[in-house]
């Protein structure tokens, strides 16, 4: 019997296109250093609100109990004098700012990076050393320029490679919300705020090494064929030249870009509202977390929320982003009520409430990018990502304005018998 011979094909010893290998690489190398760049560009701006209840308490004075007790039921509430809505604004202004103008600068990356760092650096320094409080707020501000610039730079850049290190690029800074939250409220556990901020040093030497060694940057003023188009194969390692965009044709995309950057801001409005002016004002008695833990570890479970979507952009993608806006402002109307009224008998359940808050926020954020990294045309795609960038900002910044009087004034409430 004659055995028939069939043809091998995919064996182990076919030749292994090195040109393959090593774009393979690349493309790796890319999005791993776009996870740790978004990572570490949010990881201050995330430590700074998860040590807001801190900082405020250590450098402006202790807590401030409301107005009298007025019968048996009714306890004064553990508030702060100045609501952790001020550390939000002092986090979030210079950022906005930043956002505003970077856009519309010349993009020279590489100084631009080397500024991130160093603001990032000198802010971990100013509040774990200041002497006085102005030098705690300069810090914080010092931080946000840090965090805004990044933001704006680099998902402006973003569009020099493959998307997909926009997906990598947001699940980074979900991580540094969880990465941030654990850590500070971790080391707070042996060792002082100001000693946790130093040692957290360690952050912006790592970004500068994401950005300089692992990062395989391309040519800064050419964008691939294959971006603008269907090219094939061989055409695809072509580049063109794209000239940069004068002031008033930067200006004319930006009504264009207001369906992505309504929404954003919303969500981002009514989640902060609830995290800067509400977080501190829950607070359950009598259980294994004291009051300033448990607004750590909400800040903890609200971050771990928005690690979970911003990583999920690949798995399920949104594209009406404005229902997440309308969810979000139904958690705004629970959490309202159950700072004023103590209705929900059990911290888990609020936990829970604020999971989902990060979802939603965390999900609005990567959905809109990731959206908009296909439907913006290429040759606009390095404004419109940084531009946009801008709305989350403003509505983060609109909410410490509002949080800050609603605090005060929930503040001076008597504090209700929670029942269960």
């Amino acid at each position: 019997m004659v055995k028939k011979s069939l043809p091998i094909t995919g064996t182990r010893n076919d030749p292994i296109d090195p040109e393959t290998q090593a774009e393979k690489r690349k493309k790796w190398r890319n999005l791993i250093a776009f996870w740790i760049l978004g990572l570490c560009n949010n990881y201050g701006y995330v430590v700074m609100l998860s040590a807001a209840h801190d900082i405020i308490e250590s450098k402006f004075g202790s807590t401030s109990s409301s107005s009298e007790t007025t019968n048996s039921t009714t306890t004064s509430r553990d508030c702060n004098t100045l609501s952790t809505g001020a550390i939000l604004l002092a986090d979030i202004i210079p950022s906005l700012m930043t956002k505003i103008v970077a856009p519309f600068l010349p993009f020279f990356v590489h100084l631009r990076l080397l500024s991130c760092v160093i603001l990032a650096a000198s802010g971990f320094v100013m509040v774990a050393l200041a002497a006085s409080e102005w030098l705690a707020i300069l810090g914080v501000i010092v931080t946000s320029l840090s965090s805004g610039l990044g933001e704006v730079t680099l998902l402006g850049y973003s569009h020099f490679f493959d998307k997909n290190v926009i997906s990598t690029w947001s699940s980074g800074t979900g991580g540094a919300g969880v990465i941030g939250a654990v850590s500070y409220a971790g080391l707070t556990l042996w060792l002082s705020t100001e000693n946790t901020i130093l040692v957290m040093l360690i952050v912006p030497v790592i970004e500068a090494i994401a950005f300089w060694i692992i990062l395989v940057h391309p040519n800064e003023t050419a964008l691939p064929v294959s971006s603008l188009g269907n090219g094939s194969k061989e055409n695809k390692k072509e580049v063109i030249a794209i000239p940069e965009k004068t002031l008033k044709e930067k200006l004319a995309i930006v009504p264009g870009l207001l369906k992505y950057m309504i929404p954003i801001g919303l969500v981002y409005l009514f989640e902060y509202f609830i995290n800067q002016g509400l977080f501190e004002l829950i607070d359950f008695e009598g259980i294994w977390l004291d009051h300033a833990a448990q607004y750590r570890w909400l800040q903890v479970d609200y971050q771990i929320g928005v690690f979970i979507s911003r990583s999920s952009v690949n798995l399920v993608t949104i594209n009406r982003i404005w229902i997440m806006a309308a969810l979000q402002f139904v958690n705004v109307i629970i959490m309202t009520f159950e700072t004023l009224y103590f209705y929900i008998p059990n911290i888990w359940i609020v936990f829970a409430i604020v999971l989902w808050e990060g979802l939603l926020g965390g999900g609005a954020y990567v959905n809109t990018f990731y959206k908009m990294s296909k439907e913006v045309p290429a040759e606009d795609r390095e404004f419109s990502l940084g531009i946009t960038t801008m709305a989350d900002s403003i509505g983060i910044a609109l909410a410490g304005w509002i949080a800050m009087p609603v605090h005060n004034a929930i503040c001076k409430l008597p504090q209700p018998t929670r029942l269960g």
